[in-house]
């Protein structure tokens, strides 16, 4: 296991201070200046965890209300909102600051039986014929302040093939329709739970950037101001994020300062895993969040 997979594992271990009380680590995640939406999402999620036996999430809905600052940790507050015969709900608010950074809330459901189908999985090359993250951002790293190179390419806990990738520095318009390959090697042995919790993680990667495509925009221009409003996540099939899973994403709509982003994440042999939605603040850089 490396160390950047070792870090994002304890990030998800959270600190119970009270029966339905919980901290978290603020630092650690993906961004440097705010809390990864990714991370407070999967913490908060974590949290809700600790409250529920035998049961897997469903589905979760995530409201981002302020950033969150990663110099300190977060208190997640879990509201055992009712725990019936086949389903359990739980609402959780991350707070810092003496404010509420975000509010999640969870539904967990008993394995029942049923009627299956899901779309079948877009034909893509194998993840192993693109180049790594790390090796595509080795290309740009001079195109950076030097302050800012460490941050760049500093090791990452998911690995990511990008199969749509885009000159983040100098981004031509194109279709919105966005496919990457991600896993993390050592989410081998891990439970359901924190395999639900690593990809919920990784869900927040590259969604919102589906949404500039269409307009020759990345978060490199320095064109845009973008935030993750909020942030829903449906689980369909079991996880094995060790394995390389395809985030196969799409943006259908922006307009008024947002935009929504929708993905399918697929497991190599085609099973539909997830689904994600997510809309996001997409505005003129000049004006404040």
């Amino acid at each position: 296991m490396t160390e950047a997979e070792r870090v994002l594992l304890d990030l998800l271990n959270l600190e119970r201070l009270e029966v339905d009380l919980f901290r978290g680590t603020g630092s650690g995640g993906e961004t440097p200046t705010r809390i990864f939406g990714g991370q407070v999402v999967s913490q908060a999620l974590a949290a809700a965890y600790r409250t529920v036996d035998d049961r897997l999430c469903h589905s979760l809905h995530a409201y981002f209300i302020r950033p969150g600052d990663p110099s300190i940790p977060v208190i997640y507050q879990v509201d055992r909102a009712r725990d019936g015969g086949s389903f359990t709900t739980r609402r959780v608010v991350a707070i810092q600051h003496g404010k509420q950074i975000l509010n999640v809330s969870a539904s967990f459901h008993i394995q029942d039986e049923g009627w299956d189908h899901h779309h079948e999985m877009p034909q893509m090359e194998d993840p192993e014929s693109y180049p790594s993250r790390t090796e595509l951002r080795k290309k740009y790293v001079d195109l950076v302040p030097k302050h800012m190179r460490g941050e760049l390419t500093r090791e990452r806990p998911i690995e990511v093939r990008e199969a749509s990738h885009l000159d983040p520095f100098h981004p031509e318009k194109s279709d919105d329709r966005n496919q990457v390959w991600f896993r993390m090697p050592g989410a081998a042995g891990a439970d359901s739970a924190t395999q639900q919790l690593l990809l919920t993680y990784a869900s927040d990667m590259y969604l919102m950037g589906s949404g500039m495509r269409p307009h020759g925009l990345s978060w490199f221009t320095g064109q845009v101001n973008g935030a993750s409003l909020d942030h829903a996540m449906w689980f369909h099939a079991p996880i094995h994020f060790e394995n390389w899973h395809l985030y196969s994403m799409d943006s259908p709509w922006s307009g008024r300062g947002r935009n929504f982003n929708r993905g399918s994440i697929y497991a190599q042999d085609g099973t539909l895993v997830a689904s994600v939605t997510q809309e996001g603040l997409m505005r003129k850089a000049q004006k404040k969040l």
